[in-house]
């Protein structure tokens, strides 16, 4: 979709009858700062190095009997370099472009890396032909013939990737290489891509991932996928495995010069609602303006240092401690309508997926959280106090790659979850600078404009997040403070002691949403009415009340990876 401020890639499944075309982001790449190993195409594991590939030839694209085409397209990657060896091959849905890459790998020497070599002369290879292949599922008809096979590793090995020919012959050994076990880690099912369905069995596609993809977890993942003939379920452990980095220096991790430059060409622009009434601030005015920290064991707040020095850093989440606005009416709205022109996005940098990857979270603060608007079929219905609360922090995260420095993915965090979208689907403002649309009142994030239900999206039922452009914008890519980055090292990076506070950022709310909720059932005409229990349940349950919401570092994301 083309237009004079945004566009994005604008997929249409019914024109992707031919091989899917590969994908750029909208302009170059920049020449990125020197320094240590990354943008530079590879990637040291410890005793293996590996590199990116992503040109493929097709295999096989999945018809069913009547020639009807499925979508689906199965490749063989090509143009490896010399001394490195394929791993698996590589599958994906026609109705994208073609963007995705799997990993080939060579064991180290001296010569590539001197401390990745072999220990000893005697150690197993890191690499190592498999003994032959399974079958695993095959069609065989005069219209299309497709054969998918396991690799048989040596003990002591992993199979990392799976490998797919049009002939009933079993391929050459020569063709993959296993993976010695201690430099994989496990895996499992993430997104089922295909299902196939016969007399005999029922063939299932899946992406694989690591088990653990948190920030200090090893696993790479090989860009490969599984299958089999058995039912499967998402996040099933998997014999077939990933790569691990032994790397611990993480060198292909942008240094904080890099860091700068990335989030300088891809910081989003974020726009807020045009009916927004409680706009985000930087974290200093808030405190200035008169936010105040409660105890338990106290009913008089005490003023906040704008930098937040003087509240209780470290521990844990114990409920002694809340910050609430100022008791005074005036200074109290004037609080929740927050300061857009002090906000700042908080940017918190950490490895992904064993470093392959680099997360760039940015963290935006708000105030005040509005009132819910509830969506009930044809009905809008403005709620005066359910849904609000103090202190609301929300963020999106750039997934970039190592390798090239390329953003790969935005997650978007909608309230209790989110989504990965690919750049491809992203909107960009300016070059290769998405957008973020932060929805009204609720401040979560959405990669276009449009109302997002939360709830039940097949009976219209939920609360509302309504999204779109405005003057109110907060553009990322230089209005932003880096508040953490561990991988740096100490020292690089100076924490704000507001980061230290593990407590509550507002007052925990219970709602009377009872009688709210009874109002509403008045209003509904007889053929939609529901019961009282039978509409709770179709609400999500910040509706009824919440705890106050915590900081950046007490959320599971800030170690571990994004929830969807």
């Amino acid at each position: 979709m083309l237009g004079c401020e945004c566009f994005c890639w604008d997929t249409v499944p019914e024109l992707f009858h031919s091989d899917p075309l590969p994908y750029s982001l909208p302009s170059p790449l920049p020449q990125w700062p020197q320094g240590g190993g990354f943008g530079h195409g590879r990637m040291c594991l410890g005793k293996i190095e590996v590199r990116k590939v992503n040109k493929f030839e097709k295999v096989w694209r999945c018809t069913n009997l009547n020639g009807k085409s499925l979508g689906f397209t199965f490749y063989r990657p090509l143009e490896i370099p010399d001394g490195f060896s394929c791993l698996g091959y590589y599958c994906q849905s026609d109705d994208r472009p073609l963007r995705g890459h799997v990993l080939v790998a060579r064991e180290t020497t001296s010569q590539t890396r001197p401390d990745c070599s072999r220990d000893s002369a005697l150690e197993s290879p890191a690499l190592i032909k498999p003994i032959s292949y399974s079958l695993i599922w095959s069609m065989d008809s005069h219209d299309e013939c497709v054969y998918f096979w396991l690799p048989n590793p040596p003990t002591g090995y992993k199979t990392v990737g799976i490998v797919v020919t049009t002939n009933p012959d079993e391929p050459k050994v020569e063709e993959v290489r296993c993976v010695r076990t201690d430099l994989t880690e496990v895996c499992e099912t993430s997104d089922l891509f295909l299902t196939i369905k016969s007399k005999k069995n029922c063939f299932q596609v899946w992406k694989m991932e690591p088990c653990d993809r948190g920030m200090l977890a090893s696993g790479v993942s090989v860009g490969t996928f599984f299958c089999g003939t058995d039912y499967f379920d998402s996040e099933q452990v998997l014999d077939v495995a990933c790569l691990k980095n032994l790397d611990s220096s993480l060198h292909v991790m942008p240094n904080l010069n890099q860091v700068h430059a990335l989030i300088e060409h891809y910081g989003p622009t974020v726009y807020f609602h045009p009916d927004e009434i409680y706009m985000p601030s930087s974290v200093p005015w808030f405190f200035k303006n008169g936010a105040l920290l409660y105890t338990a064991d106290s009913v008089k707040g005490k003023a906040i240092d704008y930098d937040g020095s003087n509240l209780p850093c470290g521990e844990c989440n114990d409920s002694a401690f809340w910050i609430d606005l100022p008791i005074d009416e005036d200074a109290r709205s004037n609080l929740k309508k927050g300061n857009i022109e002090s906000a700042e996005l908080y940017v918190h940098v950490k490895p992904a997926l064993g470093g392959a990857f680099t997360d760039i979270a940015m963290w935006v603060f708000c105030p005040f959280n509005g009132p819910a608007t509830l969506k009930v079929a044809l009905m809008n219905i403005e709620m005066s106090k359910i849904g609000e609360h103090v202190g609301d922090w929300e963020h999106f995260t750039l997934r970039v790659s190592n390798f090239t420095g390329e953003l790969w993915s935005v997650f978007f965090s909608e309230h209790s979850g989110g989504k990965w979208v690919d750049a491809f689907n992203l909107e960009f403002i300016k070059d290769n600078k998405p957008i973020v649309y932060s929805s009204r009142h609720g401040h979560a994030s959405y990669p276009h404009p449009g109302t997002y239900l939360q709830g039940s999206s097949k009976l219209g039922i939920g609360v509302r997040n309504d999204a779109a452009k405005s003057k109110y914008i907060v553009d990322s890519s230089f209005r932003y403070k880096i508040v953490a980055a561990e991988y740096l090292g100490d020292g690089v990076i100076t924490e704000p002691c507001w980061l230290q506070y593990m407590r509550e950022w507002g007052p925990t709310i219970v709602y009377d949403s009872m009688s709210e909720i009874e109002k509403i059932i008045d209003l509904l005409p007889i053929f939609v009415r529901f019961s009282v229990e039978n509409l709770f349940e179709l609400f999500p349950t910040e509706l009824y009340g919440e705890e106050g919401p915590t900081g950046p570092k007490e959320k599971d994301n800030w170690l571990g990876d994004e929830y969807c």
